[in-house]
């Protein structure tokens, strides 16, 4: 069983930055990745970035490349998200995810977990 708790989420003016977090509790393996969504109201999720755990491999959609950067602390069992250059249209509620792969995935049907998710707001 794996758990996910997200944080640093919060209200930021356009052009500023936040950085997510994400801790993996439970049992966890080498063989995994993780990933960022995130959700519109009434809309599907939609991915943001990926990362595998053993290695230095990153994967970004299109809206966020150059923008965002994702990373992980494999000591402190850690994912983050650093979100610079907010726009108004990166308002959502942001998800980490946790597969048990070792491959990279934007489809959040090959999830096996979630976190209960992050406000973040960008006022223009």
């Amino acid at each position: 069983q794996v758990q996910l708790a997200e944080s640093g989420g919060g209200l930021v003016q356009a052009g500023g930055s936040l950085r997510l977090s994400c801790v993996v509790y439970g049992r966890t393996f080498s063989s995994h990745s993780m990933a960022w969504f995130r959700q519109y109201p009434e809309k599907e999720r939609e991915f943001v970035a990926a990362i595998d755990w053993d290695g230095p491999s990153t994967f970004y959609g299109d809206s966020v490349k150059g923008r965002f950067t994702i990373s992980r602390n494999n000591a402190r069992n850690t994912m983050f998200l650093q979100m610079n250059s907010l726009k108004p249209e990166d308002t959502a509620v942001y998800y980490c995810a946790f597969r048990y792969a070792y491959s990279l995935s934007i489809s959040e049907n090959d999830y096996d977990y979630w976190g209960q998710g992050t406000q973040v707001t960008v006022s223009s």
